[in-house]
């Protein structure tokens, strides 16, 4: 296997940089599958050096085949958008009426849920931290943890 590699890696590896347009870490990791693939099928490679470089870039070509015809059974990546520099219609009442509704949902809860979901859901504290914090089973902080939230969407729902 390493005389095999010795003699035909860069063959190989600049077929498969033809093959990927250039793409040195694609054509670098088919490189490696090509000889992994070699390397569990050693007995099937031929014993002469030019039959095994014939097979060496039908198992290259192969592979390129098999990662084309796999991008094309996807379906097409979306890039994210940064839409940061579209300016934003006129929110100011939209934006309004939701905080006021918070507001007045939040008014609704008692102060141990206010507290409790402003430390886990704004501050960012686990429930596990929250329970050694309060000194309360997990299990506990995340049923009060669930009835301060289900407490406030009525009170959202409400308003």
């Amino acid at each position: 296997m390493t005389t095999l590699h010795a003699e035909h890696a860069r063959a190989v590896l600049r077929l498969l940089l033809l093959l990927t347009h250039g793409q040195r870490q694609t054509a670098e990791d088919l490189l490696q599958e090509t000889m992994l693939r070699a390397w569990r099928h050693l007995d099937s490679v031929p014993a002469e050096p030019e039959a095994a470089r014939r097979w060496l870039f039908t198992v290259a070509r192969r592979l390129v085949i098999d990662g084309a015809r796999l991008r094309r059974g996807r379906p097409a990546e979306v890039h994210l958008v940064d839409m940061a520099w579209i300016p934003a219609g006129d929110d100011t009442t939209g934006s309004a009426l939701a905080s006021y509704a918070m507001r007045h949902a939040l008014g609704r809860l008692s102060p141990a849920q206010r507290s409790l979901l402003s430390e886990v859901y704004l501050v960012g504290r686990s429930p596990e931290e929250m329970a050694g914090r309060l000194g309360l089973p997990i299990g506990t902080v995340k049923s009060r943890t669930h009835y301060a939230l289900r407490a406030l969407r009525s009170g959202l729902n409400a308003a």
